[in-house]
């Protein structure tokens, strides 16, 4: 299961740069025009976890597998990008097929850098691009309501019930409002619509406050407006400094902290665009540890055994038998598997069980 985080935001605002700090790959184009980027770019980025390291150091495998996080650089929007501008209808194409939107708001001033808007205003910034996501959404609301008005004439089983939801969906858009704040949002026939439709304001938003290097350690004026922004709207805000990410990229773990620590930084913006993703997202992680390999596998908090099998391979869910499991604060404690077992700290597990963050796992299965 790969999490997709697409990265959205105005022309000239970072993205680009962010992009290349964020993924180490240094092969998204970033220059000091708008569009810049035109075709997404994308990069597989291992997900950190310290835990992982500490069980290869038990274990001692050939490998050391993480989780994957996918970013996608979307080229910047503009006003009017739900009716085409600056290609807009390409770029909103691209946003829907990402479950997170990282929206990059740029909270500093510099004369040499351009700004389509002719200034600094991240509310500002933050209200257009909500409303393009918005705009686009009803246009795609709209063909499903005509849809649905045929449906219903021709008597077909649930359409007149979704209609009246589609309708109502359709006039809290209409106001300016996002999906993702619908009242009904539970209401399976909006699921169903979300679904489908893959309605652009309803994705999870994360707003990334991107700062010169004197805010990192103190919040500027932008930054703490885009913060009272996203808590009255419910998004988290993750503050980075993309030039400081690119600085890590190539420098050592311990480099690294160094230079963070240096500047009252306890991680990186990729460390804490994940994690926030993962919990907006509802995901966790369970490992499996072996010779071969010590390895991260992405699930949904509330998965059972044979759901959570099934990543490594679909038999092993078809086929599920039993699972071992060691949680990983015994795993560690005990030193190991062999020792774990003789403390009766690995338990059998069945179909029903719910699996853990954290748990290190081996199935029994038999096709």
């Amino acid at each position: 299961m790969n999490l997709s985080v697409g990265i959205v935001g105005l022309p000239n605002v970072g993205k680009s740069t962010t992009f290349n700090a964020l993924t180490r790959a240094q092969n998204a184009q970033s220059a000091n025009y708008p569009f810049c980027t035109i075709e997404p770019n994308k990069a597989l980025v291992n997900v950190p976890d310290t835990r992982l390291k500490e069980l290869a150091k038990i274990v001692n495998p050939q490998k050391i597998l993480h989780s994957a996080i996918e970013f996608v650089d979307i080229a910047g929007l503009v006003k009017g990008a739900s009716k085409g501008e600056g290609l807009g209808n390409k770029f909103l194409s691209n946003i829907r097929e990402t479950e997170v939107i990282l929206h990059l708001v740029r909270c500093f001033d510099d004369e040499n850098i351009t700004h389509v808007e002719g200034g600094v205003d991240p509310i500002r910034d933050i209200e257009i691009i909500q409303t393009e996501l918005i705009l686009a959404d009803i246009e795609q609301l709209s063909k499903k309501i005509e849809k649905l008005n045929k449906e219903a004439r021709a008597n077909v089983k649930g359409a007149k019930e979704s209609l009246e939801l589609a309708n109502i969906l359709l006039e809290h858009l209409n106001k300016g409002l996002s999906a993702s704040s619908f009242e009904d949002k539970e209401n399976e026939a909006f699921k169903s619509f979300n679904k489908e439709l893959r309605l652009l304001s309803a994705k999870e938003v994360i707003y990334g406050a991107n700062v010169d290097e004197a805010s990192l350690s103190k919040e500027n004026a932008y930054v703490k407006a885009v913060k009272e922004y996203a808590k009255a709207h419910h998004h988290e805000v993750i503050m980075l400094c993309a030039k400081i990410e690119e600085e890590l990229v190539g420098l050592s773990e311990e480099e690294a902290s160094e230079l963070l620590a240096s500047l009252g930084v306890k991680e990186s913006g990729l460390a804490s665009i994940i994690k926030i993703a993962f919990n907006k997202l509802g995901l966790i992680n369970y490992f499996t540890a072996g010779e071969i390999e010590v390895r991260s596998w992405t699930i949904y908090k509330g998965d059972k055994a044979p759901r959570a099998a099934s990543v490594i391979h679909n038999d092993f869910e078809k086929g599920f038998i039993k699972a071992e499991v060691i949680s990983y604060e015994d795993f560690i404690a005990c030193g190991g598997e062999a020792k774990a077992k003789e403390a009766g700290k690995l338990r059998l597990e069945g179909k029903d069980y719910v699996v853990q963050d954290g748990d290190v796992m081996h199935f029994r299965f038999n096709v």
